[in-house]
């Protein structure tokens, strides 16, 4: 296996410092064999040549090179209609819960993306314009609530589609030729008394990538009405009242996947995200790498180690030295 380097700087600057550090370490042994004073000046010589040899940056050919989705803009799509809080995602959980543990997963694959956040219930609206702060999307996610059963008046599950469709041309007037993703996480749900459209009605060429994350079941979830008293909601039958059922309308969620060119996966508890990942990731979402083309493992750390190592001495020698001063108390 082959030593590499990337270095930080250049060669010839790393070399320049490392010879005006070796030539006074050097005529100081020379003129000073032996002692405390030359030991303390080999450490700290030696201390300052780990760094520059950090500097250099050496690894192992291999690892991870992914780096490329500083180059991405992610845009999620979340259903937060009242059927959101059915409780049949994984162990009678609500379907929300397994939204954010999705987008919480596919923000960590795509470290250095740019994501934005847009929710739709009744209307749309943007949560989070695209930005890399990774910590206002966790937040954001975090936060992500069903609307309350009472201001519920039923919603388009395609009502998302004008919103999106500025935003992404927005996003590609400010960067032309950087790959806009996709992901639209719901139930498929419509429970409008209007008959929506069936697809978003995005633009051809607006997305590059992405795919629909379909949650809840063909049997259907109760759902608590989280802005009351928690209670099931109900509805009335011909034999009096019953708890209310929410059902995945998987047929609703594939036309959408395929107005987004992208793919469908029903999402359960404890399906990995790779799945979906590896299905939403076309050749326009293309990875970068090092500079020859492969990953490294990097081993400057261990270098930056060694050097504190030899750096500490130093101090204690001082601190030592402070107190044999004259008037310091033992």
């Amino acid at each position: 296996m082959t030593l590499t380097f990337a270095p930080v700087l250049p060669w010839w600057l790393i070399a320049a410092a490392a010879l005006a550090v070796v030539v006074p370490a050097a005529m100081a042994l020379h003129r000073k064999r032996g002692g405390r004073p030359v030991r303390f000046a080999v450490l700290r010589s030696t201390a300052l040549l780990l760094l520059l040899a950090a500097a250099l940056r050496p690894g192992w050919p291999g690892g991870d090179a992914r780096a490329a989705t500083a180059e991405l803009d992610v845009f999620f799509v979340v259903d937060s209609s009242t059927s959101m809080a059915a409780e049949d995602y994984g162990n009678a959980a609500p379907r929300l819960e397994g939204v954010r543990n999705d987008i919480t997963a596919i923000a960590r694959e795509l470290a250095g993306a740019k994501f934005a956040l847009i929710t739709f219930d009744g209307a749309a609206g943007v949560r989070m314009p695209l930005t890399q702060d990774a910590d206002a999307l966790a937040a954001a996610v975090e936060v992500l609530q069903p609307q309350a059963a009472l201001y519920a008046q039923g919603s388009s599950v395609t009502i998302a589609g004008p919103l999106l469709e500025e935003r992404l041309t927005a996003a590609k007037v400010r960067h032309p030729g950087r790959p806009t993703v996709v992901f639209y996480l719901g139930d498929g749900e419509n429970t409008s008394p209007k008959q929506g459209a069936a697809e978003l009605g995005i633009e051809p060429g607006l997305v590059a990538g992405g795919a629909v994350l379909g949650y809840g079941s063909r049997e259907g979830g109760r759902m608590r009405d989280v802005a009351g008293d928690g209670a099931y909601l109900e509805e009335n039958t011909d034999g009096g009242r019953r708890d209310a059922l929410s059902r995945i309308d998987e047929g609703q969620l594939r036309r959408i996947a395929d107005g987004l060119g992208v793919p469908y996966v029903h999402r359960d508890a404890g399906d990995a995200i790779g799945a979906a990942l590896g299905k939403a990731r076309p050749g326009t979402l293309n990875t970068t790498t090092d500079e020859d083309g492969e990953g490294r493992t990097e081993l400057y750390w261990i270098f930056a180690l060694l050097a504190f190592a030899a750096a500490l001495p130093e101090p204690a020698r001082h601190a030592v030295a402070l107190k044999r001063l004259p008037g310091q108390r033992p």
